[in-house]
């Protein structure tokens, strides 16, 4: 099935905390598969994790709705830098039934021109370079920043 997002029943919009369920539900089936396999059986912890990203101070998030349902979102924040100001990318998924159709990248696209509609110098984010979404993002114009690393310590005890 391929998606036309410029039909009638394709909507881009502004996500708020109206929207927070179908963040959650979202956000849980695209990354129970692989290759993220991530666990978020945890109602409590899933609802607060999206609530947290979402609503963040300056908070920008948008999804895609196909035929009334969330088919994919993008969850941040608009940050301000001294090279200029931001849309930082929290979370990106799109519906696993939905993926590798193009819908990603439209959705990119639509979330791209909104960005540079208000002003803002540039999309960051994140993601695993051992993952799909690496040669995803590579492929619509993202560029890996050559003096930024992540760094994480575990400091609780198993």
């Amino acid at each position: 099935m391929h998606v036309n997002i410029d039909k009638p029943d394709v909507r881009f919009e502004e996500l708020n905390g109206s929207h927070l369920k179908e963040m959650a539900e979202l956000y849980k089936n695209a990354f129970a598969g692989d290759p993220w396999n991530d666990d978020w059986s945890d109602p409590v912890q899933l609802m607060e994790y999206v609530k947290e990203i979402s609503s963040a101070y300056n908070a920008l998030n948008f999804g895609l709705f196909i035929d009334g349902e969330l088919a994919a979102m993008s969850v941040g924040m608009i940050r301000h830098w001294w090279e200029g100001t931001n849309y930082n990318v929290e979370e990106f998924c799109v519906r696993p039934d939905l993926q590798g159709q193009g819908i990603g990248s439209n959705f990119m696209a639509l979330i791209s021109e909104n960005v540079r509609e208000r002003g803002l110098s540039g999309i960051f984010l994140q993601t695993d370079n051992d993952k799909p979404s690496y040669g995803f993002y590579h492929k619509n114009g993202f560029k890996d920043l050559e003096s930024h690393v992540s760094l994480y310590k575990r400091v609780k005890e198993d």
